[in-house]
């Protein structure tokens, strides 16, 4: 008899918008709020509640560009996404493996299928935090007949980008950028140098430094 296969939510925020994050939060407080499948959750859902309400009204206020609303925007967002990382640990550990269970958390389940996750663009592979706070790991996409690349990144504050560029030859482990300031989302562009020639930049990839 097979056993039955772990369930796991989705927990992915790095790339998913403020509302995204927002809607996401909302429908697990209000899902979670009076479940008898999920008496004891870490995180008081009240609070949860609250943390969220705080988040809708700092992205609103945002819109005016205001560095220090938006730095507490983003510090904000990470409070929230801390939570629901809480819960969604205990989901997938209280639910028995049982999908009815598990859905009525207001979660939604992870694929289980082994799949190769898409580039963030045509030369950045994939975005991670590090294992230090200010701390963030680059992984560049191999392009054919290089022979080094270069990684760009600068603080997304609103005004002109002030590039820092990191020089490398490997692609397969991570370039680690080290004393970023956390609650910051940072900018990310990659190129290749190719018979003596640099590529154009690639696309940007926002990531929020924690």
């Amino acid at each position: 008899m097979s056993k039955p296969k772990k369930i796991k939510p989705i927990d992915g925020f790095s790339n998913v918008s403020d509302a995204d994050v927002v809607s996401r939060a909302a429908n697990v407080q209000t899902h979670m709020t009076g479940n008898a499948n999920f008496p004891d959750p870490p995180v008081d859902l009240a609070a949860l509640k609250t943390a969220i309400d705080t988040l809708s009204a700092l992205i609103a206020q945002a819109l005016d560009g205001s560095k220090t609303v938006i730095a507490e925007k983003n510090k904000q967002r990470e409070a929230v996404i801390k939570m629901l990382r809480l819960i969604g640990r205990y989901v997938e550990v209280t639910c028995k493996d049982d999908m009815a269970i598990f859905l009525t958390s207001g979660f939604q389940p992870a694929s289980n299928a082994k799949t190769t996750p898409n580039p963030l663009s045509e030369k950045i592979r994939k975005i991670d935090h590090g294992a230090n706070s200010g701390q963030i790991n680059v992984w560049l996409k191999t392009v054919p007949k290089a022979s080094s690349y270069e990684l760009r990144y600068s603080a997304a504050n609103g005004t002109a980008a002030t590039w820092t560029t990191m020089p490398t030859s490997a692609v397969k482990a991570p370039v680690v950028l080290n004393g970023l300031t956390p609650a910051t989302t940072y900018v990310f562009q990659a190129r290749a140098l190719i018979n003596d020639a640099y590529t154009d930049w690639s696309d940007s990839v926002s990531f929020i430094c924690t």
